[in-house]
């Protein structure tokens, strides 16, 4: 990809803002809290378009594993939006060979291709849009040259994926009618869509830092949830809003008015209070990790829980389950087969397990290790040979997929070639120098932790033949494991 739309490379005048990098409109929204309900709603209008709604439906992990997702997806776009032209086209590489692996038949038959270029120009209309909307409805409305400035950065945003923004307007005045028609013409009710609005809030798993406190979190989120999903329909055009049916209570209307003025006064806060990184980092962060903030973590989670337990004795809930193994304690070891195939095989969180599930396994090892051509190719091809090796084994009923039970009858004969292939492909792919075996910062790379080795018995690097069985054991045994266990099982 060569196309550079930096500011030293398009003729803009050096006074004006750039439109990438410091600078940007795109980094003054970047931590903004309004994004919190801006990037769901810009999410149900994506969702809302047949061919994007049934990539998701298919290929994403976003009801599974959502905290993972928008973690990956901050990273993406702080380095879309990268002052550096190499920091952009390498992410472009990344994001246009993970879309070209994205393709298949929705519920009706219709063809899907996540290359598609006027479907990837929906999406960046969709989250200019959303930008342009949330500061209207939080009482700050952009104006005019800001909103110039604003839409030719997101028009470069898909000139640095698809090598030109074409499928776009030109200007901002025929954008208007561009997304007026796609919104009454295109958008539909989709699967995809109606997961977002009421079931993604409904079964939220809890972000690692609350995961000690499943009742506290429960009862969080069965008032959290449905606010949200209210305040995003309220939100929505009305077109698509009548056309998909979406009912609109009496009184959201105020609410979600009332909640994008309420984070539209986060502008008063002092600049830095709020980064969205470190936000998602410190939910994510695990308690027991080496990171010097998991002490915090460690601190807050030890809150969380005493409050979960007092609100479980005013108030109990039923259905929340209770946190899983302590790495290192009494209680790590093997787990049940079917708690196994829903917390690590079923990525996508369909109950099933097809090849989607090794893909999301194989982007997001890509995505920590910084994969580029071709060893992101041999890892997917490793993935894809263990999917045919277990639908060989496993798939009894020749529907093309393996079911719960199909997994539970099989086990523990799992542990086959192609297995052990993804294992030495992770190992080479983890091992950056080629020396045969994974130093400490190499495996912080791909596990975001420091070694979880016994010194007794290991050595300061980690081995070939002690990855593979490791790896291969995990996989294949259903056993937890301190290192490994975040690799999938992370929210």
């Amino acid at each position: 990809m060569t196309t550079d739309t930096s500011r030293t490379h398009t003729g803009r005048p050096d006074d004006e803002p750039p439109l990438f990098g410091p600078g940007s409109q795109f980094h003054a929204f970047f931590d903004d809290p309004r994004w919190a309900l801006a990037i769901i709603r810009a999410t149900v209008l994506e969702a809302a378009h047949p061919q994007i709604g049934a990539a998701l439906a298919d290929n994403s992990t976003f009801v599974a594993h959502p905290w993972r997702r928008l973690r990956n997806t901050l990273l993406s776009m702080r380095r879309m939006y990268s002052g550096d032209p190499a920091v952009r086209e390498r992410e472009a590489a990344r994001l246009n060979r993970l879309h070209a692996r994205m393709s298949g038949e929705d519920s009706r038959g219709r063809p899907y291709d996540a290359m598609d270029r006027a479907t990837r120009a929906w999406v960046v209309a969709t989250l200019f849009e959303s930008a342009v909307t949330m500061c209207r409805l939080s009482g700050q409305p952009l104006d005019q040259d800001t909103m110039e400035r604003m839409y030719a950065e997101y028009r470069a945003y898909l000139a640095a994926l698809d090598g030109d923004a074409g499928e776009l307007p030109e200007s901002l005045q025929d954008f208007w009618g561009y997304f007026d028609r796609v919104v009454e013409d295109e958008l539909e009710n989709t699967e995809a869509a109606r997961i977002i609005l009421y079931r993604l809030f409904d079964h939220l798993p809890a972000p690692a830092l609350l995961d000690g406190a499943p009742t506290l979190w429960a009862a969080g989120r069965a008032v959290v949830g449905p606010l949200l999903g209210a305040i995003t329909v309220a939100s929505l055009p009305e077109p698509y809003r009548r056309r998909a049916g979406l009912p609109e209570m009496p009184g959201t209307e105020t609410l979600m008015r009332g909640a994008y003025l309420a984070a539209g006064l986060t502008r008063f806060l002092p600049r830095g209070w709020l980064d969205a990184e470190n936000i998602i980092e410190l939910l994510t962060l695990s308690p027991g990790g080496d990171d010097p903030r998991a002490r915090t973590a460690t601190a807050l989670r030890d809150r969380m829980k005493r409050a979960s337990a007092l609100l479980r004795l005013i108030s109990p809930l039923g259905g929340a389950h209770g946190p899983g193994p302590v790495p290192g304690s009494a209680h790590e070891g093997r787990r049940p087969a079917e708690e196994f195939f829903h917390q690590v095989l079923d990525q996508t969180g369909d109950g099933h397990l097809d090849w989607p599930d090794l893909a999301a396994m194989a982007r997001e090892l890509s995505t920590r290790l910084d994969l580029e051509e071709p060893a992101e190719s041999r890892l997917y091809d490793a993935f894809a040979a263990w999917w045919r090796e277990l639908q060989d084994a496993l798939d009894t009923d020749g529907d093309g997929r393996v079911s719960a039970a199909e997994y539970s009858a099989a086990v523990p004969s799992l542990a086959g070639p192609a297995l052990i292939r993804v294992a030495e492909v992770l190992f080479d792919a983890t091992d950056k120098d080629g020396n045969g075996t994974i130093d400490a910062d190499e495996y912080r790379a791909l596990f975001r932790t420091a070694f979880h080795r016994d010194p007794a018995t290991t050595d300061s690097a980690y081995g070939r033949s002690a990855f593979v069985g490791d790896f291969v054991s995990f996989m294949s045994g259903g056993r937890t494991s301190s290192p490994y266990d975040p690799l999938f099982t992370d929210a």
